[in-house]
């Protein structure tokens, strides 16, 4: 009996142990994670599971830095610079080709729709007809996600790109050039170049909004990407930020309003009226699409996925892209119950 007690004390302590052990592995854990860009209104979630203590509830350090581009995240994680950041998935699949060991993955999809654009105005010639944009000068910043999806886009649209002008601009400028007429479209993302022209003084019934996905790039966007190395050392800590950022996005869902003050705490230099509408258009386009509803946040579909992955590999030419079990890592989000809209 005596030793059968002391198996048992044995076993629940190592019980104990184990579950001390996973406790503390995320315990303290700091992260720096990159955005995408500014202190916007898509941002919101991210800035309002700090702001609740989302984070902080499961243990974790997180400080949120503004980027430069959806593709230049990846370059931040793959250099150390950071562990996690919000970056285009597109992107990542480009970087991987033909590596063995890229570094990092998507764990948690965000942008279930991207908002991958072209952006024009009516009085410049372009319409919400992808050919419009044939023969016109468009405004195109390098470290663009919409931009890196043009050889993509000028196929699947049937584009004829002879007389097309492709303009390398700044991020700054993209909306100025634009708006000055200097250029006739730019390449952005939905619900940041149409706000952004609004407040360069463009009339709203002169902006023309060539949404990618609704002409034929039936793809995935940004995710929340992650170290492997990070991930394999503290998989506690990957998990409980994405559950944490799950709560974020349900309660951004759920009252954008109050959400966007998370962001208008950050950047003092905006507006509330027009990052609420900016962040109304992410929650309408991206983030809560019809996958979303009915599967919740942050996964992905195999079929979508691997068509995915297939429309880079042919639009690039690409010679070996990553598999989607390497590109895409779903064993970190939390149960699917937990991830449907409140």
């Amino acid at each position: 009996m005596s030793l059968n007690i002391n198996r048992l004390a044995a076993a629940v302590a190592g019980v104990v142990a184990g579950l001390a052990a996973t406790a503390a592995a995320a315990q303290g854990t700091d992260i720096k994670f990159t955005l995408d860009w500014k202190f916007e209104g898509p941002a919101a979630p991210f800035l309002v599971a700090i702001d609740k203590g989302y984070f902080k509830a499961e243990g974790l350090n997180v400080t949120i830095d503004t980027g430069n581009g959806s593709r230049d995240t990846i370059t931040r994680i793959a250099s150390g610079t950071y562990q996690m950041g919000f970056g285009d998935l597109n992107a990542l699949i480009e970087f991987a080709d033909d590596k063995k060991d890229f570094g990092l993955k998507a764990v948690m999809m965000i942008y279930e729709r991207p908002p991958f654009a072209v952006i024009g105005r009516k009085s410049l010639g372009v319409t919400t007809d992808p050919k419009t944009l044939e023969g016109k000068t468009l405004g195109a910043p390098q470290a663009d996600g919409a931009f890196g999806q043009w050889p993509v886009f000028q196929k699947v649209a049937k584009i004829d790109i002879s007389g097309i002008k492709l303009e390398n601009v700044g991020f700054p400028v993209r909306e100025p050039m634009l708006a000055q007429g200097k250029v006739q479209a730019i390449f952005g993302f939905s619900f940041s170049s149409v706000l952004n022209l609004k407040s360069q003084g463009v009339a709203a019934d002169d902006i023309s909004l060539i949404l990618m996905a609704e002409n034929g790039l039936d793809i995935y966007g940004n995710s929340i990407l992650v170290s492997n190395e990070f991930a394999a050392k503290n998989p506690a800590a990957v998990k409980g930020f994405l559950k944490a950022v799950v709560k974020g996005m349900q309660d951004t869902a759920s009252n954008p309003g109050e959400a966007v003050e998370s962001v208008l705490k950050r950047n003092t230099v905006v507006t509330k009226a027009v990052e609420l509408e900016r962040l109304q258009m992410a929650v309408a386009q991206n983030f809560v699409t019809p996958a979303v509803k009915k599967k919740g946040f942050g996964g992905v579909e195999a079929d979508k996925l691997t068509r995915n992955i297939q429309v880079q590999k042919e639009a690039r030419n690409l010679k070996n892209p990553p598999s989607s079990d390497a590109v895409f890592d779903a064993s970190f989000l939390p149960p699917a119950a937990e991830r449907m809209i409140k």
